[in-house]
């Protein structure tokens, strides 16, 4: 195959907490055939990483190559050159559609350089309607039983598939919309990015991918019960922690079917085997491996191990091993399209391990977390000083996780523990000590470029609006 064939646009797909073992490249028993299909025709990175454990904290890596307070003191990215502004002052044309997530819009800085950007927030706050919807996924569920036999009935009459939700308020379709018409009306070589929300709490899939991912019997079922008991704050037993995965790989399979639908619009419109695609979890999601659900203040790897695909075309399908950070993906886009890097950019692009399997020399991959008082307490970050800050180092077998303010540590051997339960920085051999002595001194490091950002700037940022307000409280940040 012809490795080095030239590369005109660049698709980035990114899902919001999307763990690498929820798509079938990464787990074998799961059911994400489009994510299957862009994997064995690509390059697989085994072992990336988020460098943060939730979207404010991880983007600022995704699309600026940058650690998140690194340049500001506060999250966002109004203080770095981002990908689509380095694109775009190189002529290519950009577009930028995001599902209604709060932290990536023009608020934070996210529409920099974009020809096209839309947030979608403003249709999550159009009516009383929606905003009530988007913070009551029960009632959504109820909404989807009940409307269920109906749309089965019409798509059957009609000869096409019930995939679509009773209500659209993950805004895939409007994401989905908004990037097929990008792709039908752009002429210039282009940069397209596009994140989805289906996979974040909650999770209200269409019946039809409930039914895909289990046994089929219980169906919106599952949804109602499990929304029920965690709704009213019931404990989470083992049926309704079994119901909320089955629930998000209900959501997985949702996405994957939209993806689907994007990449044959590149197909219609002839540029498929000129566009590669980059697709990437920026953080995951825990069911309790540590005790909570979502994705609070930790560092483990159900919330920083994350999927990473990069399929060029005309490169040979493989599988990469070493360990590599979602920093690469901006530098790692400018190599595909021939443009330059940024020089704040903190990243290594990965072009030579997706075209040839060149081992990534990115090791250790560093990722940041701040916690409050409360482990479950989850408001509006803005800077390190509102909690405890957590810096981990991933370095080959090895997961090290330290808190700057109290001292603590934590020391996993992924290999023999890979749900990190056994802290061996309590009592570790000689090896275990070694590795804290190496990884010592690059979170130091790292958190003094956090807590010290670029020229000192550190300013307070302003309040959000109502729109934004409602959608960061509807996906549970207060």
């Amino acid at each position: 195959m012809d490795a080095d064939r030239p590369v005109s646009n660049v698709v980035l797909v990114t899902v919001d907490s999307l763990r690498a073992d929820a798509i079938g490249p990464y787990d074998g028993t799961r059911h994400t055939p489009v994510m299957d299909t862009l994997a064995d025709r690509g390059a697989v990175f085994e072992r990336a990483f988020a460098n943060g454990n939730w979207t404010p904290f991880s983007f600022p890596s995704i699309l600026a190559s940058r650690p998140v307070f690194a340049d500001s003191g506060r999250i966002g990215v109004d203080e770095v050159e981002t990908l689509p502004e380095v694109l775009s002052e190189e002529g290519f044309s950009t577009g930028g559609f995001n599902a209604a997530n709060g932290f990536l819009t023009e608020f934070w800085g996210y529409d920099d350089g974009f020809d096209e950007f839309e947030p979608f927030i403003t249709n999550v706050g159009s009516s009383i309607y929606s905003r009530y919807l988007a913070k009551h996924p029960t009632v959504e569920a109820w909404l989807q039983l009940a409307s269920s036999p109906i749309r089965r009935i019409h798509a059957w009459l009609n000869g096409t598939a019930d995939d679509r939700p009773f209500l659209d308020t993950s805004r895939m379709f409007d994401v989905e919309h908004a990037a097929t018409s990008f792709i039908d009306d752009v002429d210039d070589p282009f940069f397209l990015w596009i994140h989805y929300m289906d996979t974040h709490t909650p999770y209200v899939p269409a019946p039809r991918y409930i039914r895909e991912v289990s046994d089929g019997l219980l169906g919106t079922h599952r949804m109602i019960h499990a929304h029920t008991r965690t709704g009213l704050g019931w404990d989470v037993d083992e049926r309704t922690l079994e119901e909320l995965r089955t629930l998000y790989q209900a959501a997985v399979r949702q996405v994957d079917a939209s993806v689907g639908r994007v990449l044959d619009a590149l197909a219609a419109n002839g540029v498929a085997d000129e566009t590669a695609v980059v697709l990437a979890g920026d953080h995951g999601e825990e069911f309790q491996e540590h005790g909570h659900l979502a994705h609070y203040p930790k560092l483990y790897d159900e919330l920083i191990h994350v999927p990473l695909i990069v399929d060029v075309p005309g490169s040979d399908s493989r599988r990469v091993e070493g360990g590599v950070g979602l920093d690469a993906i901006p530098p790692t886009v400018t190599d595909l399209l021939g443009a330059s890097a940024a020089e704040a950019w903190t990243g290594e692009s990965l072009l030579e391990s997706a075209r040839r399997g060149t081992p990534p020399s990115a090791d250790p991959v560093v990722s940041v977390t701040v916690r409050g008082e409360e482990v479950t307490t989850q408001p509006i970050p803005r800077e390190p000083a509102d909690g405890d800050l957590l810096v981990s180092a991933r370095e080959g077998p090895w997961t090290y996780i330290r808190n700057l303010e109290d001292g603590s540590a934590e020391l996993y051997h992924r290999p023999s523990d890979p749900t990190q339960q056994s802290d061996l920085s309590t009592d570790p051999d000689a090896d275990a000590r070694e590795v804290m002595d190496r990884l010592d001194p690059l979170i130091e490091a790292h958190a003094t470029a956090i807590r010290e950002p670029a020229d000192g700037k550190r300013g307070d940022q302003a309040a959000v609006d109502d729109d934004l307000e409602t959608r960061l409280e509807a996906l549970g940040y207060r």
